[in-house]
């Protein structure tokens, strides 16, 4: 039998069955008396055995991911996690010495995995703090989150890269054809109109408009659920139509592989968006040019994709 007790103004429910034990606090007697139950017939049917980090993963993406922008993205964090971490792992097994020790591991590297930066493993540690908190709080799978206590990796310094014009046209000129074709007018386009790669290659163009329609996957975690309008330079609007068939991550490797046969170092196509921001901050002011670049707030406009250095303000004032 279940042991309920009452404790404070909530009730304490607690389960010890075949080894397994849970414990769980409700706010009436009724849901703890409920919740004991559905727990000792899942104990009795070989359900609650342990519930593995695998199965919180699966389950935080059919019921939680499901419903973002990118699903995909948080599936491949949880696979990177588990690079570490093995899918039969218990949950409650998990540590906070343990989350220390991974999150050195990702970001020292090693001869066959290349180090990530802090701002990495903080997005990955919030994705697993939220699943972590959901598993202790809604799901009732753990008692506590290990992520509590956890050392927090310094997020490091902003970019300051930008695209130069000589860089540029190297890739410009590049006599490439097939999908690092496609790779490279996604490039012209990115650098015209501050969109992001993804959103390049999946956004609607509307030419009566002239606008780009971000919806789907295109749309960042700040953008909501509604569709995104984001008006396009007229410089940039005689680059379409354009059709693409390569993928994001099929471009991202194609580009990187690009930047490599051309001995260009240190610049990401990422670094495109403020390269663009930076260029077309000289002709708007600033609120129009958060409107672009949807940013909600100025400072980290200015802070992270406003990348104009001190020499060349310096040279044209």
């Amino acid at each position: 039998m279940a042991s309920i007790q009452k404790q404070g103004q909530k009730w304490r429910a607690q389960v010890a069955r075949k080894g397994v034990r849970r414990s769980a606090v409700w706010d009436t007697k009724r849901e703890a008396q409920r919740w004991a139950d559905r727990v000792e017939s899942e104990i009795d049917a070989g359900m609650l055995l342990g519930r593995t980090f695998k199965e919180a993963a699966d389950h935080y993406v059919r019921t939680v991911s499901s419903g973002k922008p990118d699903p995909a993205w948080e599936q491949r964090r949880f696979n990177a996690f588990m690079e570490y971490f093995t899918p039969d792992t218990p949950l409650e097994s998990i540590t906070t010495a343990h989350l220390g020790l991974w999150r050195d591991w990702r970001m020292k590297g090693d001869k066959d995995r290349q180090a990530v930066t802090g701002a990495t493993v903080l997005r990955e540690i919030n994705l697993m703090r939220h699943m972590f908190s959901l598993a202790r709080d809604e799901w009732k799978w753990i008692q506590s989150s290990p992520f509590t206590g956890l050392r927090m990796p310094e997020d490091g310094d902003p970019r300051t890269q930008v695209w130069r014009w000589q860089q540029m046209k190297r890739v410009l000129r590049a006599d490439r054809d097939g999908k690092t074709a496609e790779v490279i007018k996604a490039f012209r386009i990115a650098l015209h109109t501050s969109l992001r790669l993804k959103e390049v290659l999946e956004g609607r163009y509307d030419p009566a408009r002239r606008v780009m329609l971000l919806g789907g996957a295109t749309r960042t975690k700040g953008d909501g659920k509604k569709l995104v309008e984001v008006p396009v330079p007229r410089r940039a609007a005689k680059l379409f139509p354009a059709t693409f068939t390569v993928g994001s991550n099929e471009a991202s490797t194609l580009f990187c592989r690009l930047c490599d046969q051309l001995l260009i170092d240190g610049l990401t196509f990422h670094d495109t968006r403020a390269t663009a921001l930076t260029l077309l901050a000289r002709r708007m002011d600033v609120m129009t040019l958060a409107r672009i670049s949807r940013h909600k707030d100025l400072n980290l406009l200015l802070r992270t994709y406003y990348r104009e250095t001190v020499d060349d303000i310096s040279a044209r004032i």
